[in-house]
């Protein structure tokens, strides 16, 4: 594998960041990625995800302004980096390049009762 290395949900994160830009933050990451995949996502996991994927260099956090329905607590809005983008679409051309090469015959239907 390349230097590039997501995880399926770090990738699925990563876009979803791409989606909302501008307006990526926690609630509204999970929110989206809830809606769009019909895919229950916790808390945790997003915020390990977010925190693995500033670590990496993929994504960039910065505080957004204190509101009084947050408890006075800024928001922390989340935008992808230069590396980011160079790891995202990394998987993308490898995903790509690995379904390039299914055979045709492999991916038709089989009739009932065919193994």
């Amino acid at each position: 594998m390349g230097k590039y290395q997501l995880g399926e949900f770090e990738e699925i994160v990563m876009l979803t960041v791409g989606i909302l830009h501008g307006n990526a933050y926690g609630v509204s990451i999970k929110k989206e990625i809830e809606v769009r995949l019909e895919r229950k996502v916790s808390v945790g996991a997003l915020q390990s995800a977010l925190r693995r994927l500033e670590e990496k260099g993929y994504l960039l956090s910065k505080e957004g302004e204190s509101t009084n329905v947050r408890g006075g607590r800024p928001k922390r809005y989340f935008t992808i980096t230069n590396t980011g983008r160079s790891a995202i679409e990394y998987s993308r051309q490898m995903r790509n390049e690995l379904w390039d090469a299914i055979p045709k015959v492999t991916l038709q239907l089989k009739k009932a009762g065919s193994i």
